[in-house]
């Protein structure tokens, strides 16, 4: 465990417990599903007049959704600053391969009609089948690139 967690679990499980509750503490107060994935398609509703980010479930739900996004950013802010001493994180990651995930990503959560946190968290929590199916993706493709990558000596 230690050469797979270096720096311990502690806030793992800490994390995931303020994710879990924060998700359900949304659905119990609103009922709405707290994934991420719309949050970039409704903002684009802001400025883009393509008719489909003119759609209602994207107009209609913009303002919490950034706030809710807001919310994990600075999330992020608090645990760097109190938690973490101010420092940042690094990665030797080339912008062009963080670029490209995040394309890769974003556009499997798309064809998904979800992110990992609305299927795995939200969907798994509230035993949707097909969140099952999509979270069995993506793990498995995970699995296969990050074994992929390591074979081809790019980890």
């Amino acid at each position: 465990m230690a050469t797979l967690f270096p720096t311990g679990i502690a806030h793992y499980l800490a994390g995931g417990i303020l994710l879990g509750l924060a998700v359900s503490l949304l659905f119990a107060t609103t009922g709405l599903i707290g994934g991420m994935s719309t949050v970039f398609t409704s903002t684009w509703s802001w400025v883009s007049k393509v008719p489909f980010f003119q759609d209602a479930r994207f107009t209609q739900s913009r303002v919490w959704r950034v706030v809710y996004a807001a919310g994990l950013v600075l999330g992020a802010l608090v645990f760097i600053v109190f938690f973490n001493g101010g420092a940042t994180f690094q990665t030797s990651i080339s912008w062009w391969q963080l670029l490209l995930g995040g394309f890769v990503a974003g556009f499997g959560a798309r064809m998904s009609n979800g992110c990992t946190s609305g299927h795995g968290i939200c969907g798994l929590g509230s035993l949707q089948l097909p969140s099952l199916a999509a979270v069995c993706i993506f793990l498995g493709t995970a699995v296969v690139v990050a074994n992929a990558v390591k074979a081809l000596g790019g980890m």
